[in-house]
């Protein structure tokens, strides 16, 4: 039963603050219960006691922390088909979806269990004391990657499981051993809230303290501030929009102690179409873009916002095609009115700019509040190179070709982007050999590499890197998806000459875990 209440200490706290209720975009409609924003003293017992928890949970042996971890999945799958019809409710997002994002969550809880339970994550590396070393002996030397501390967690608005309460962030924080405290996004608090209590009935029931989570609800303006600036806090996992992120990262860069912040906030996310490919693969291709572009209303961080096309007739080809798919689309609900107006607020400005040129966009119907349709615009590069403002993300279902004159302006307009989570490039073998400039390009451009695919869809599995350079994220040496997702949330520290019984067990000569470990520069599993 949802009772509208944050949860502190592992048991249901009743915010004092601003009341608000989710909210179904495609009825229009309020959901019980109301829910009420934490106080800023609520935030303190929250840190205060993920701090305490700290000491005991950071000392976790992996096994524990799999057990813990595959329990929350357990935990998940009893409630899924509850869990999917309040997720319906809250974001009209298709049930088909939300079951598959349901499957997602307890996949990478599972795995991220497998890679704590292995073990070798934790990066042991040892080099022995050389006492009869000349002219200067060596001490013993062993290091291995430890948690940082509380983790502060911001739910992303349009993935209510999978970046969410129990999502990557929380999933990789709390496998590298720190305890986490989620703010709920207010479009999904009742989805929040139920998972929240399967987390906090996991806790209890594998034998852990109840401040290692917590889940509380509250605006970004006062409850975030308070939550960053939290001495407790040692790290910052959000996914969310530029504004938000930027504004966490200056909070957490002022503090008397500064902290890290792993932001996805924004991407364009560029395709390109190659001249073989364009040529013999055009209708297809405008087909896959469409699907693309438009799934699920156009509210995915890897959704292809621009499309790199040369001025040929196969191009036009293409532009015709997806044209027509475009006119024949039907409106839809996105998540919140917020993001809503923003959407349309970002469509019209670029309608009212004189170089853009709007190739499609459905015939008006009468549709709900929060309903929209996709709209399909073309630019010339020489235009985007001009204002590079064109650039910039539209989340939601619009994209924007880029017609380009030759080799050389392709060139240049790769090279004028921006940080992104992905790059795609359509072409054959004989294509990628002859754009191997612009896939170099591409490599320090985007965190994700996509050939004759479409960005959308983020496998979580050991290769995946869901990131890149800014503003993409906040940090382009780390992924918030995938297993090295929890590098982040861990620093190395050194043993210098500690005894033997003194020393993690990760660095104890008898290997007691059996781990890969680094002794003296090669990789082993033996004892030493």
């Amino acid at each position: 039963m949802l009772s509208g209440y944050s949860l502190l200490n592992g048991e249901p706290q009743e915010g004092t603050g601003a009341a608000f209720a989710g909210f179904n975009p495609a009825t229009g409609t309020l959901l019980d219960p109301v829910y009420h924003c934490a106080s800023t003293e609520e935030v303190d017992r929250a840190a205060n006691l993920a701090e305490e928890a700290f000491t005991i949970y950071s000392r976790l042996p992996g096994m524990d922390k799999g057990r813990f971890l595959r329990h929350i999945a357990t935990g998940i799958e009893s409630i899924a088909p509850e869990l999917v019809e309040r997720a319906h409710q809250e974001t009209a997002l298709p049930e088909k979806r939300l079951q598959g994002e349901v499957a997602r969550t307890v996949h990478q809880l599972r795995l991220f269990a497998q890679v704590v339970e292995e073990g070798s994550w934790a990066m042991a590396r040892i080099d022995p004391a050389e006492p009869r070393r000349t002219p200067m002996p060596r001490a013993d030397l062993r290091s291995v990657l430890r948690p940082l501390g509380p983790v502060a967690v911001f739910a992303a608005s349009n993935f209510p499981l999978a970046f969410s309460v129990a999502g990557g962030d929380t999933a990789s924080a709390l496998a590298a051993g720190n305890p986490v405290i989620v703010k709920a996004h207010s479009a999904h608090p009742g989805t929040s809230e139920m998972v929240g209590q399967v987390i906090c009935r996991s806790l209890r029931e594998c034998g852990l303290p109840a401040g290692t989570f917590a889940l509380i609800f509250g605006s970004g303006a006062l409850v975030g501030s308070a939550l960053v600036q939290h001495p407790a806090i040692k790290a910052v996992g959000f996914t969310g929009s530029l504004a938000g992120g930027k504004a966490l990262m200056q909070l957490a860069a002022t503090r008397p102690e500064p902290i890290p912040c792993f932001m996805e906030m924004s991407s364009s996310n560029p395709l390109f179409v190659l001249p073989e490919a364009l040529r013999t693969r055009g209708a297809e291709i405008a087909k896959g873009l469409f699907a693309s572009f438009t799934l699920g209303v156009g509210q995915f961080c890897t959704k292809p916002g621009m499309i790199f096309l040369p001025r040929n007739e196969s191009a036009d080809a293409l532009v015709t095609e997806l044209a027509a798919l475009v006119r024949q689309a039907a409106p839809s609900p996105m998540l919140t009115e917020g993001i809503c107006k923003s959407y349309r607020s970002g469509v019209a400005r670029r309608q009212g700019h004189g170089g853009v040129e709007i190739l499609a966009e459905p015939a008006p119907e009468i549709a709900g509040a929060a309903d929209v349709s996709p709209v399909l615009f073309q630019l010339e590069g020489g235009e985007l190179l001009r204002d590079p403002e064109l650039m910039k993300e539209i989340f939601g279902p619009s994209t924007l070709i880029v017609r380009y004159a030759d080799r050389q302006e392709l060139i240049a307009l790769a090279y004028s982007l921006e940080g992104q989570l992905t790059a795609t490039l359509h072409g054959t073998d004989a294509d990628l050999a002859d754009f191997a400039d612009l896939v170099g390009i591409l490599e320090r451009k985007a965190g994700r590499l996509v050939v004759n695919g479409y960005p959308t869809g983020v496998e979580v599995c050991h290769a995946m890197v869901h990131g890149g350079p800014y503003p993409a994220t906040s940090d382009s040496r780390h992924t918030s998806v995938g297993t090295q997702a929890i590098y982040r949330f861990a620093r190395p520290v050194c043993y210098q000459d500690f005894p033997q019984a003194a020393l993690p067990d990760e660095l104890k000569d008898e290997n007691p875990l059996g781990i890969w470990r680094l002794v003296n520069g090669a990789f082993t599993r033996d004892a030493l």
